[in-house]
């Protein structure tokens, strides 16, 4: 069974070699789509081409992050992608198996014999704390261990498929695709997402990027395009859950909202 993650990235050095490994290592082959990076992102995934990378193209930026124009490019590159099945995906989220099941592929495998042929995310959003504020380096994985879920409707994260030859449709902010014939395995499987590694990485990440004025006007990016550095202020471990492995994560009980969502909206009410 074959499985291609469809990737695109704008400055993703920091996680794209650890987003290549977990996918080679759960058997899925990335394709990336690279929104013209100024960093080592595609340098980096070139080390990979044949082992792991089944294709690198560039797709233009035209000096504004375009969330539509990526989920549009994906949305043609899966009408006749040769594989089995593929995965809309960033480069800061780890997508995991159901627990037993192997591999990711192995277990997408197991979800089209049992029928299905999509398969949701319950999402696990993994973010510094107060007492542990930096997680810059290579090894993010290993030492960033607090997270919270994240459910704010269901589902949230469906993003895999399998390749039917019908048009999917990403272009809803690309949470949840649509096709038709849809059948949603009825078990989600998980996903780490690891929304900034300390507070200067969340600036450089969310303050100051210039999006697209169609989608900030059609109400896409929320809290990510009202953020300022003053904003981003980390919570207390104690707020958080710690997860040791991949086997105890717990997606029960999850937020609505995202810490830093929560932490904008205390400051409106405060200066309303």
């Amino acid at each position: 069974m074959h499985a291609v993650a469809l990737l695109a990235t704008y400055n993703e050095e920091r996680f794209i070699r650890a987003s290549i490994e977990h996918l080679r290592e759960q058997g899925v082959g990335v394709y990336l789509i690279d929104n013209c990076s100024e960093d080592r992102t595609v340098e980096i995934a070139e080390e990979y081409v044949g082992r792991g990378v089944v294709g690198i193209e560039t797709l233009p930026r035209d000096g504004e992050f375009s969330l539509r124009r990526q989920l549009e490019r994906k949305e043609q590159l899966a009408l006749d992608f040769a594989a089995d099945w593929l995965i809309h995906l960033d480069a800061d989220e780890m997508h995991l198996p159901a627990p037993g099941s192997g591999t990711l592929a192995q277990a997408l495998a197991e979800v089209d014999r049992h029928g299905f042929n999509a398969v949701n995310f319950l999402e696990l959003t993994f973010i510094p704390t107060r007492e542990s504020p930096d997680h810059d380096h290579p090894h993010f994985e290993r030492t960033l261990r607090t997270y919270y879920p994240f459910l704010p409707a269901f589902p949230h994260r469906l993003n895999a498929w399998k390749q039917t030859g019908v048009p999917v449709e990403l272009v809803s902010k690309g949470h949840r695709l649509r096709f038709e014939g849809l059948r949603m395995c009825p078990e989600s499987f998980l996903m780490k997402h690891y929304l900034f590694l300390s507070v200067p990485h969340a600036v450089e990440k969310f303050v100051g990027r210039r999006y697209d004025p169609a989608e900030l006007q059609a109400g896409w990016h929320g809290w990510r395009a009202e953020l300022s550095e003053e904003d981003i202020v980390l919570p207390s471990a104690s707020e958080l859950r710690v997860s040791r492995s991949d086997d105890d994560l717990d997606p029960s009980k999850p937020r609505e909202e995202h810490h830093l969502a929560e932490v904008l909206a205390r400051r409106a009410g405060a200066a309303s």
